[in-house]
């Protein structure tokens, strides 16, 4: 559009130039050329002004209506020209519609022009208009205005509309010519191209009329003369300004251009605005000094419009004087509330030159740093930074000064800056940039940075030996496996159990066991290499990662790694003085290597597996991991599985087992046993579930861990409830039948206490079934030192009033017999299976067993032998004064049909016939609770 602008201007010059070829075209173009363009810009002004909706619209509406009446003038002078043939009249139509030219063109840039918001402004606009209008107009008056108003003066006929007219055109142009002027130093920010492609169109259009005015042209003026270019340019350029010109909206300036970041402007083009006032002045004085030096007499129109300039400059000046003192008080008051804020402020504010060299320091340098602002000043930034720092620094500075203001205003530098004693502080630094350089709004963070410190140290270390935790642990496994040492397999990783640790805080207590694990934690981290990490992963649980050395040798490897543990085994083994006393403990460590493609968790677990096959063992040792650990572990995992349906499904049988007078034969009782009997048709003994269901309760350890594989005690819970109820409640079918012999039901005093069990539901059972007084026997197991007796004491009594035996099982074995002998009411005894099993070949436990029977025998108690399998143990048995016998010597564990069948029997035979007891005791019959204390139970015949 530039360009073909050019190119249309350029050859309506030529060809005025060339005046057209000939005069007819020469006035045609003339004439109606220009006509066209003036309309041309007229249309294109409107057309504008219709599609924009702002503040800016009445301006082009206006100009359309000027380039309209320059466009109606052209036309009414081609009229006469071309189309009459005769001389254009003076004054005529087209000098009417010329005349109507200006004034709306001096109103659209009034409205273009950026608004005074204050009383002062609109008059200094005023003040500036009159300044450059009365200079221009002194000069003119001098040169040729003067003239046209003698001419005036003369009284010739007709001379007063034609002095007139000559005096209306450069007046119009005149206060147009000031108006461009005032615009271009107050004109808006909006739509900038458009407006001063406006405005250079109409000061060129200015320039046209004043040569047209000048009387050297205004006597020899013809149509289509080279004159007659500017006014078409100029029309051209208006029709161009709005729609040709490059336009920026606010917001969408490009990047690195936005407003508050423009170049600043140069010295001089930024001072003309100021300068104006003067250099209108100073054309006024020329005005009046050229006709002093021509000779002439000094018009009385050149004086009063100089002194009214004059005037005006000193009203101007006066009023600038006023609102300069006004911004230096209000400069004053801001520079000072902006010096208290920077000097009270706890923040270091800094200055630095685009050198880096520190131009301005705040007084809180002396208090943050030590150091007066007055030494920091002149001091390069790069020397106060820390060296492990400044590299980081600098290329954060860079990067911020390369990117785009308005993308990043700010950025935030955080690094260790050098104190004035010597010791290095943590600084975050707030940075934004200042004329090239950077101003930092800086504070100490030294004392936020070691708490962060610490908060990281204690979540990832115990609080009881520093030691790392099982967060960090894992997390350094991780790195050991995915770092560089990612193919290194002769890493290992090795889990630590204290055995025995559980008995030391039992007996002296819990503050002793912790000052043995801040031992024991101390002897790990010395015993393990520089580079290693040992780890507390919770309770006497310890863990180490032994970084491997690259060796390809399994067995070498493997022979090193076992070194290390039995080293640590033998130092966790070593006494501990504890409170003036020695404590002893050992310690199970399983180890796992990182076999290639194991995961951290694989590889923890694996160590795990290994410390729980080394305490199955017999504890104090150390276990490799092998792949076989882990097949056990899902077999028993798949179990625990199927165990979890088996009550729901149905698969749960109870069986029951007589228990014999070994005197007479009689069965005095029956114990009851639950067998499951699995979807596939395997009948599992006690030995194989039991062992898995009771694990978290019959006090072996946790269910949870790998070893233990069981389930949860909520489904312990629901087994034992059903064993209870079944047993009750067949017990109730059998004496409804005339089978009056009691049950006894196996139970553990944890069970017996649990506040998952309701108070009292024991008792509720015996009600809801009818089960009269002494039809009921609990075995109790107490296997735990940890249940409280007075408890279990009010809990035993209260069922025993109500005719329940209690039965203490598993006697001869355990930590609390001779307690629950001396605090509970216990009917009976039940000898454990261990002590009849080695009856007849060991005279140790033929020993041990005569003692046990006669401590029951001088209570006046029962006693039951678990596990009487062969004849020779119940002729041994019977001789030392036992009671009851219980195994395959008489009968496995029965079904209801047998069992019935078997009572209507009554007796069984008794090995080497009815002998009396060496010892008296209770009467063979009566309430007896009978259960074996392992779970190594006889096994069920077919059946």
């Amino acid at each position: 559009m530039q360009v073909l602008l050019a190119v249309i201007s350029g050859g309506y010059a030529v060809g005025a130039a060339l005046n057209w070829g000939s005069e007819e075209v020469a006035e045609i173009m003339g004439d109606f050329g220009l006509s066209a363009a003036g309309l041309l810009a007229a249309v294109s002004c409107y057309s504008y002004a219709r599609a924009i909706d702002s503040r800016e619209r009445p301006a082009w509406l206006l100009f359309a209506f000027s380039s309209l009446m320059g466009a109606g003038g052209n036309a009414v002078w081609g009229w006469y020209e071309v189309v009459l043939g005769q001389p254009v009249p003076k004054p005529s139509l087209a000098d009417f519609a010329f005349l109507c030219f200006a004034p709306p063109a001096i109103v659209g840039l009034l409205v273009l022009a950026k608004r005074p918001v204050t009383r002062a402004g609109w008059v200094c606009l005023g003040l500036d208009s009159w300044l450059i209008g009365g200079s221009l107009l002194t000069l003119s008056w001098s040169l040729a205005l003067a003239h046209a108003a003698r001419t005036a003066q003369s009284g010739a006929p007709g001379s007063v509309p034609r002095a007139a007219l000559s005096l209306a055109y450069p007046l119009l142009d005149i206060a147009l010519v000031s108006m461009v002027l005032v615009l271009h130093f107050r004109r808006s920010e909006s739509n900038r191209s458009a407006v001063n492609t406006a405005i250079a169109a109409l000061a060129l259009t200015v320039l046209s009329d004043a040569l047209f005015t000048s009387p050297l042209l205004s006597a020899e003026y013809q149509s289509g003369q080279l004159l007659d270019a500017g006014w078409f340019a100029g029309s051209l350029l208006l029709a161009y300004a709005p729609w040709g010109a490059r336009r920026i909206h606010p917001g969408l300036e490009p990047a690195g251009h936005a407003r508050g970041d423009r170049p600043h402007s140069r010295p001089i083009t930024g001072s003309l605005p100021a300068l104006t006032p003067y250099l209108a002045a100073a054309v006024c004085t020329l005005g009046i000094l050229y006709n002093v030096v021509d000779g002439r007499k000094v018009d009385r129109m050149v004086v009063f419009t100089g002194c009214t300039v004059v005037l005006a400059l000193v009203i101007r000046q006066g009023i600038m004087l006023l609102d300069n003192i006004a911004l230096t008080q209000e400069l004053a008051q801001k520079e000072n509330h902006f010096r208290s804020l920077v000097q009270g402020s706890s923040d270091v504010i800094m200055i630095a030159a685009p050198t880096g060299t520190l131009r301005y320091v705040s007084p809180a340098a002396a208090g943050v740093y030590g150091r007066e602002a007055e030494e920091l000043v002149g001091t390069e930034l790069a020397t106060l930074i820390h060296p492990d720092d400044l590299g980081r620094v600098v290329h954060e500075v860079r990067r911020f000064l390369a990117a785009p203001p308005t993308e990043e205003p700010t950025t935030r530098i955080e690094c260790r800056f050098k104190s004035g004693g010597g010791e290095w502080l943590n600084v975050e630094s707030t940075v934004n940039r200042h004329q090239g350089g950077l101003i930092l709004n800086s504070r100490d963070v030294t004392e936020r940075v070691r708490l962060q410190a610490q908060l990281q140290h204690s979540a990832e270390h115990d609080p009881l030996t520093d030691l790392p935790n099982r967060a960090l642990f894992t997390r350094r496994v991780r790195q050991a496996l995915t770092g560089r040492r990612a193919g290194d397999h002769s890493t290992a990783v090795l889990f630590i159990d204290l055995d025995g640790f559980k008995a030391v805080n039992d007996t002296i207590g819990h503050q002793a066991g912790d000052e043995l694990l801040i031992e024991a934690a101390r002897r790990l981290q010395d015993s393990v290499r520089a580079g290693d990490t040992a780890a507390r992963l919770g309770g006497d649980e310890f863990a180490a990662l032994i970084l491997g050395d690259g060796n390809r040798d399994r067995s070498a490897r493997e022979y090193q790694v076992r070194e290390i543990a039995d080293r640590l085994r033998t130092t966790l083994s070593q006494p501990y003085r504890i409170g003036g006393s020695e404590v002893r403990v050992a310690a199970s460590i399983g180890v796992a290597f990182a076999d290639p493609g194991i995961t951290p968790s694989d590889l923890m677990r694996n160590a795990d597996l290994a410390m729980y096959r080394a305490k199955a063992g017999g504890k104090d040792r150390v276990e490799m991991y092998a792949p076989q650990m882990q097949a056990e572990v899902v077999r028993k995992a798949e179990l625990a599985g199927r165990l979890r349906t088996a009550l729901h499904e149905g698969e749960f049988a109870l069986l029951h087992q007589p228990v014999v007078s070994l005197s007479t034969g009689e069965v005095a009782a029956v114990a009851a046993q639950a067998r499951w009997r699995s979807a596939q048709g395997i009948l599992f003994t006690p030995a194989e579930f039991l062992r898995v269901a009771e694990y978290s309760e019959g006090g072996a350890g946790g269910a949870g861990g790998p070893g233990g594989a069981g389930p949860d005690p909520s489904r312990t819970a629901e087994l034992g409830r059903w064993l209870l109820e079944e047993a009750v409640e067949q017990a109730a079918d059998r004496h409804r039948a005339g089978h009056d012999v009691p049950v006894a039901v196996r139970m553990t005093a944890q069970r017996l206490l649990d506040r998952a069990m309701p108070l009292g539901s024991v008792e509720a059972l015996l009600t809801r079934h009818g089960l009269p007084s002494g039809s009921l026997v609990l075995e109790l197991a107490v296997s735990d030192p940890r249940v409280p007796f007075d408890d279990l004491e009010r809990r035993l009594t209260a069922l025993h009033r109500l005719g329940v035996g209690i039965s203490l099982d598993g006697f001869g074995s355990g930590y609390a017999a001779i307690s629950a002998l001396r605090r509970l009411p216990v009917d009976m005894l039940k000898l454990d299976r261990g002590l009849v099993e080695g009856v007849v070949e060991s005279a140790r436990l033929h020993k041990i067993t005569a003692g046990l029977l006669r401590i029951a025998n001088d209570l006046g108690m029962r006693s039951v032998a678990d596990g009487v399998d062969l004849p020779e143990q119940v002729s041994a048995l019977r001789a030392m004064g036992c009671t009851h016998g219980q195994g395959m010597a008489f009968s496995g564990p029965l079904d209801e049909y047998r069992l019935r069948r078997a009572l209507v029997r009554g007796t069984f035979p008794v090995p080497g016939g009815a002998a009396q007891p060496a010892l008296a005791g209770g009467s063979p019959g009566g309430s007896m609770a009978i259960r074996r204390g392992s779970h190594n139970e006889t096994p069920v015949p077919p059946t």
